[in-house]
């Protein structure tokens, strides 16, 4: 008996029809998860924030995302592809996690993760703080084993604690080195800057076994150069990339919490995904968009774009794993 043919995915709203600005903001003016029953990759929004160190609001960062992302087209000139025909690419909605109660949400960020991850989708998830990496990778580590992971970022995230805390944006890497769910032999953090506490800050985050990659690496070898190093880093395996929007420099992004001089440009981070595009992309994140401090949507447009890049790597594999 044949198998039946997966049917044609349904796309964003006819923006010839139905204005941009019109209607619900999801994703690129995709369809809503319930509207389509299954997706092959899920967007979801996290919007927390209780785990920042210093400006809060990313908590709102998913939202200010999706409507700057009405203006993203269907068909992806940089990568000659037309993502949301590989694949049924759809918004599933935000997680609602408890803002009182790190403990508890992180388990609820992972508990919805299991779900969305076991009907055989990936996701692109918009944060929210970094914090929401952790139970992300955990989930992701389920169904995957240990995966590769580049880690886009100002800084390390491989810190120990917060007043005490072990569940903080500046953490979730250190915890997914200790509980065993990072392949440790294809880290790597990528447009690193700043000061530091300390240069242990550097020697233990080696020990972790991250390579780095910082911003004047970027600046001095080019985009092509860093993104091969990173595709012989990752290899074949599984790979999840996560991305704070500071890795961009508050040039490109000032609406986000902990911004740091000397960053990559908008374009310098689209090429490095662009040039990507051959690893396993299993799922991703974009977190850390704080829309209060936002200028004329400069961040937001920003992270939509990286969203739309990682979303049409994800879509293109999923087509050609089925071709």
């Amino acid at each position: 008996m044949s198998t039946p043919a997966p049917r044609e995915p349904r796309g964003p709203v006819d923006s010839s029809r139905i204005p941009r600005y019109a209607g619900p903001a999801t994703f690129a003016r995709l369809p809503r998860l319930d509207e389509v029953g299954t997706a092959d990759v899920a967007v979801v929004g996290v919007p927390f924030d209780t785990g920042v160190s210093y400006r809060p609001g990313a908590r709102f960062g998913g939202n200010a995302i999706r409507e700057a992302s009405r203006l993203l087209r269907p068909y992806n000139p940089a990568q000659d592809a037309s993502p949301f025909a590989l694949a049924q690419v759809a918004d599933a909605g935000d997680i609602a996690a408890n803002p009182f109660n790190i403990d508890e949400a992180v388990e609820t960020i992972e508990d919805a993760a299991d779900g969305i991850l076991g009907t055989g989708a990936r996701m692109m998830t918009l944060g929210g703080d970094h914090t929401i990496a952790l139970p992300l990778l955990r989930s992701v580590a389920k169904k995957h084993g240990p995966v590769a992971l580049l880690h886009f970022d100002a800084h390390l995230d491989t810190w120990d604690t917060y007043f005490g805390a072990e569940y903080t944006h500046g953490t979730p890497f250190r915890r997914a080195v200790e509980e065993g769910i990072l392949d440790t032999e294809a880290l790597s953090h990528v447009g690193t800057r700043g000061p530091l506490y300390g240069k242990k800050d550097l020697t233990d985050d080696e020990k972790m076994g991250f390579g780095i990659v910082t911003s004047a690496d970027v600046m001095r070898r080019g985009v092509d150069e860093i993104a091969d190093q990173l595709r012989q880093r990752v290899g074949d395996r599984p790979l999840y990339i996560s991305i704070d929007i500071d890795v961009l420099d508050p040039a490109h992004a000032p609406g986000t919490g902990t911004p740091e001089a000397g960053g990559l440009t908008s374009r310098e981070l689209l090429e490095i995904i662009r040039g990507l595009s051959s690893c396993n992309l299993v799922s991703a994140d974009l977190v850390e968009v704080a829309p209060a401090y936002d200028h004329a949507e400069i961040t937001s447009v920003a992270a939509s774009h990286a969203a739309y890049e990682l979303t049409t790597i994800m879509s293109r594999q999923i087509a050609a794993s089925r071709a």
